[in-house]
């Protein structure tokens, strides 16, 4: 058996140890064994690192647009030239596919990265003009300080750059905590970029809730931005509030795919499969609750279970498998309760069971049945677990899609243009995809309504979140 790596907190520009000397253990999801162990960061490691963010602060926000710029692209340059480390760390810690994390996650948060830094050279703001005789004003958008920031464990290394990136590049700091089953991609990135950034504009610590809790409670962060669960959305809001601080929540979601007659179901089935077996469904965004039309229903279900049947799980060094295990023993638990309660009207058309008892793989499962109500359609499974309501018309299918806590992202099939248009407007999600589901691009947000938070990633729209604006006004005769 391999030694048990000891990872270290990164602030300052070097690795440190954690003041009261706690770890945790890192599991390998795709065997069940420890790999390594992470420090558990107390209030004397959150303070330390805050204070590095806040010292780096002075001189950073100052730092000319096109010299952040240049900064970033050349680490993104670097975290390309670093992929295979990068993949190590990642596929190691979530036991992910190598070859498709290199392709659907390393690839475009490289891009994601380049992308903010050309942003960081056009913020906009309004004309200067003169609102008030004598005077004149205009607007500054600034960066807002130190920025605490929370990530998830589904896609360490690219939620990490979703929160990096755009904080830098408007000028922030940032002291960055990611998942506690999850560090060690994040950890990485933080070394890396040490060649690139003054010590303290990016600093990583390690840690578990309590971790999270005393970073988003410490004074010196002026904005805290987390990816994750409702449940830590709520804790980190009302956290926040005690110190108004500046806050920026991208939750849980629980996507409708609303499937109509018209639509061709093999194109649809295939598409929804992929979108909703990925990352073994752990994506808020993921294509897993499926509202199918009278006319398509039968049709859609069975070439579901059929895509699920020929849809494989496995290891990352399994090139043939879609998706890997689910993150930890309590999620493999979670995903197993929500279909061991499935109510008699529910009809397992594949899948619904554990595959193996080393790690923590799932079968790709697509469950009929249900009815709007039942725990599994409003509830995120958060796993390889698709759902197929039948609707009976348009109206119903809107009110179905809309009748959840969640806002973040949606998808329509059509080949009706109007109706298309119809159901972008209706739909009450911060993402509408029509005839495709969950591509992502760099120039365009992300981020929903309701229950899935506010604020919103990728695009300008994200940069501007991490700005305040100021009005600035001259008296023309002083």
């Amino acid at each position: 058996m391999n030694e048990k790596t000891i990872l270290r907190n990164f602030v300052a520009g070097t690795y440190t140890d954690p003041a009261g000397g706690a770890y945790a253990d890192l599991v390998d999801p795709s065997t069940g064994e420890v790999f390594a162990a992470a420090p558990l960061s107390g209030q004397e490691d959150v303070d330390r690192a805050a204070r590095a963010a806040a010292d780096a602060f002075e001189t950073w926000r100052d730092v000319e647009p096109r010299q952040r710029q240049l900064a970033m692209l050349r680490f993104a340059d670097a975290l390309e030239a670093r992929a295979d480390d990068l993949l190590d760390a990642e596929c190691r810690n979530t036991g992910k596919p190598r070859q498709l994390t290199a392709e659907e996650e390393l690839v475009p948060a490289v891009d994601h990265f380049r992308f903010f830094a050309g942003a960081a050279r056009i913020l906009e703001g309004r004309s200067a003009g003169e609102y008030l005789a004598g005077h004149t004003s205009y607007v500054r958008r600034e960066p807002i300080g130190v920025c605490a920031q929370v990530t998830p464990w589904n896609y360490p290394l690219m939620m990490a750059v979703w929160k990096i990136a755009p904080a830098l590049a408007a000028g922030n700091t940032v002291v960055l905590k990611p998942s506690d089953t999850t560090p060690v991609s994040t950890l990485l990135m933080a070394e890396i970029a040490a060649e690139f950034f003054p010590p303290g504009v990016l600093n990583v610590i390690c840690g578990d809730r309590d971790t999270g809790r005393a970073l988003v409670a410490h004074r010196i962060p002026r904005m805290v931005s987390i990816t994750g669960s409702v449940r830590g959305g709520r804790e980190v809001a009302a956290a926040a509030a005690a110190d108004l601080k500046k806050v920026h929540l991208e939750l849980g979601g629980k996507a409708p795919v609303v499937v109509f007659d018209d639509a061709d179901v093999a194109i649809a089935a295939d598409a929804i499969a992929v979108a909703g077996f990925f990352n073994a469904g752990q994506d808020c965004t993921a294509a897993t609750r499926v509202l199918a039309g009278p006319g398509c229903h039968d049709d859609l279900v069975d070439a579901l279970a059929e895509q699920a049947r020929g849809t494989r799980t496995g290891p990352p060094s399994d090139g043939d498998v879609l998706y890997g295990p689910l993150n930890n023993a309590h999620q493999l638990q979670r995903v197993t309760g929500f279909v061991e309660r499935l109510p008699e009207h529910a009809t397992v058309h594949t899948g619904g069971t554990r595959v193996g008892e080393r790690g923590y793989f799932y079968a790709p499962t697509v469950v009929s049945g249900l009815k709007q109500n039942d725990e599994a359609i409003q509830n995120e499974i958060f796993g390889p677990v698709i759902t197929v309501q039948r609707f009976g018309d348009e109206d119903e299918a809107v009110r179905w899609a809309n009748d959840v806590d969640y806002g973040l992202s949606a998808s329509v099939w059509t080949k009706d243009h109007g109706r298309a248009m119809r159901m972008t407007r209706r739909l009450d999600f911060g993402c509408v995809w029509v005839n495709t589901h969950i591509p992502f691009i760099s120039e365009m947000p992300h981020g929903g309504f309701k229950h899935s938070g506010y604020g919103k990633d990728l695009s300008v729209y994200s940069l501007e979140d991490y700005t305040r604006v100021k009005h600035v006004m001259h008296n023309l005769d002083g």
